[in-house]
């Protein structure tokens, strides 16, 4: 059976030494707790994975020539899924708790960690390849100009780290950008200690004019004057950690005049 055909916006990885090195990424897998590989395609992953986890490994794709081609070089495993990760709700197939792994398409992976946060208390790890620059930006520290929204609402329930940056030239065929893999661990943290909702008009309005000072980016939401007032609003958004962004929250829920 020929493998499947290339479409626009894959690439597929071609180095088996890089393919096991994201798959030795997986730190958190016990018996029972299943491994998503979302976009599998041609199986770089997917050969490795189901050497150490075959009872455990799901495998969803969008590309029904892939599905195809992962059931008759991967029979042994049970779960092959023909879906969208994006819009299904997989707690069928995965259970309460469960790892997702994966090369992520370029143009979707923002999508695709917005979906893991939505379902933050069930992914307890993520190991994940995808552009360098936006690997950089999810695992980037307050202070740093990479820093942005998804970085603070990824930090704010997980431990992030950049484990290794890949080349293109290990890519079938080569993108235009290098890549960087990053593992993502669940932190400790249940919830927010304030209003979930408000923190993320609070941040997203913060970064959306993130040159300025949050006194300036800040004033579609109608602050009063005193709050107006607080030293942390002389700083950038690029500058608050989660818990300053928390204290924030919750100093505008108690004493702004508007509802938001």
């Amino acid at each position: 059976m020929v493998k499947p055909k290339k479409h626009l916006g894959q690439h597929f990885l071609t180095d088996q030494s890089i393919a096991l090195d994201i798959v030795k990424g997986v730190r958190c897998h016990q018996q029972g707790i299943k491994i998503l590989e979302i976009g599998p395609g041609t199986g770089v992953l997917t050969q490795f994975l189901a050497e150490d986890y075959k009872d455990d490994l799901v495998l969803i794709d969008l590309d029904k020539e892939s599905i195809d081609y992962l059931k008759k070089h991967y029979s042994q495993l049970e779960k092959i899924i023909y879906g969208d990760f994006l819009k299904m709700d997989l707690r069928e197939y995965v259970g309460d708790k469960y790892i997702v792994i994966g090369n992520f398409p370029y143009n979707i992976s923002s999508q695709i960690f917005f979906k893991i946060l939505d379902d933050r208390d069930s992914v307890i790890e993520v190991v994940g390849m995808l552009q360098k620059e936006v690997a950089e930006r999810l695992t980037s520290p307050p202070g740093n100009k990479t820093y942005g929204i998804l970085s603070v609402f990824l930090q704010a329930f997980y431990d992030v780290e950049y484990l290794f940056t890949v080349g293109r030239d290990v890519f079938d065929p080569p993108p235009k950008v290098q890549s960087g893999v990053i593992r993502l661990v669940r932190n400790s943290r249940k919830s927010l200690d304030c209003d979930e909702a408000l923190f993320k008009t609070v941040v997203k309005q913060g970064f959306q004019n993130r040159r300025k000072t949050l006194r300036n980016a800040l004033k579609p939401l109608n602050l009063s004057d005193e709050l107006k007032l607080l030293p942390i609003l002389d700083k950038r958004a690029e500058e608050l950690a989660v818990e300053d962004f928390q204290e924030l929250t919750n100093q505008i829920d108690s004493g702004r005049i508007n509802e938001v």
